[in-house]
């Protein structure tokens, strides 16, 4: 395990992604993911193991703002702009799951999806749902 700088307390997994390769980035533009370094790394502290990369899409947004998880409304005293189609997010990965058992889960990068995420979704189902 590596330290985040910005966390000292908080020790980040390895960086290795779902094809047990160097997990690449997810999105700097909007910055994601846990430790917001854009990537979608992991730590015990992570309790919504925020470990997929996903491609944001309507219906995908839709659906979590119906389920209480508005990720596309501004929230500038968070710094955060809202996401749109199109956006790159590291999601949590039961959120991920769900969508999927709904019949909505957006693409997935698997080069960037943290191999913890397999904790939680099943390989067969990251695949089926890889850009």
């Amino acid at each position: 395990m590596t330290t985040d700088p910005t966390r000292p307390s908080v020790a980040m997994e390895p960086s290795r992604n779902v094809l047990g390769e160097p997990l690449l980035p997810c999105s700097t533009d909007p910055i994601t993911g846990y430790f917001r370094n854009g990537q979608c790394d992991t730590c015990a502290q992570d309790r919504g193991s925020h470990t997929v990369c996903a491609i944001m899409t309507a219906e995908f947004l839709a659906f979590s703002k119906y389920i209480g998880n508005d990720l596309s409304t501004p929230r500038p005293e968070f710094g955060f702009a809202g996401l749109r189609p199109g956006d790159h997010w590291c999601l949590c990965a039961s959120r991920f799951l769900q969508a999927h058992d709904e019949g909505c889960a957006p693409q997935v990068r698997l080069a960037a999806t943290h191999i913890r995420a397999l904790d939680i979704v099943p390989r067969a189902v990251l695949e089926a749902c890889a850009v």
